[in-house]
């Protein structure tokens, strides 16, 4: 009998189901729409966002909603790096069959979804083909020119790898997105 998966992420938190248990969302401290402070370089990320549902031995892919880099600095030049990482997702009882390894979840942030301010932005992982595993910090989203005010969004996809010796559960994790 196959368990099947239900996975939930938020921009921070992501959570991973195995069926039976219902998965609850989890919110981020982030608020989309908070109006930023002059002078700050901030990043905001969806709340919550249902991944869907996999069996072990397959993946599955989904949008985490869109990520926002707002820079008020007014710099010359105005330039960031937005970084992506994770850590292991777990389930209670401890073991290897009760751990996804962050080097089986992957992330792609895709193109700019809209900016404002000029200036080029390079998306770290613009295709599928380019997805990155998060087994190590990996650059999201750049500012590489440009002065002033601006702000840059994108809707980055996450694909989980369930292993096949995975056990019924629900497995949480953390994926941090990072400005500086």
């Amino acid at each position: 009998m196959q368990t099947l998966w239900t996975l939930l992420g938020v921009g921070s938190v992501v959570m991973v189901t195995v069926l039976p248990g219902a998965a609850e969302p989890v919110t981020n401290d982030a608020v989309e729409g908070v109006a930023q402070p002059p002078g700050a370089l901030s990043i905001t990320v969806p709340a919550a966002v249902n991944l869907g549902t996999a069996f072990p031995g397959s993946s599955i892919s989904r949008q985490l909603g869109q990520v926002r880099v707002a820079d008020t600095r007014g710099r010359r030049p105005a330039t960031w790096t937005a970084t992506v990482a994770a850590s292991d997702f777990t389930t209670p009882g401890g073991g290897a069959a009760r751990q996804i390894s962050r080097s089986q979840v992957s992330y792609w942030s895709g193109q700019a979804t809209s900016t404002m301010g000029p200036g080029t932005r390079v998306p770290g992982q613009a295709t599928s083909a380019q997805a990155q595993s998060l087994s190590v910090p990996r650059t999201a989203f750049a500012k590489t020119s440009g002065n002033g005010n601006n702000t840059t969004a994108w809707q980055p996809t996450l694909i989980v790898a369930i292993p096949a010796s995975a056990v019924g559960g629900t497995y949480t994790g953390t994926v941090t997105h990072s400005v500086a």
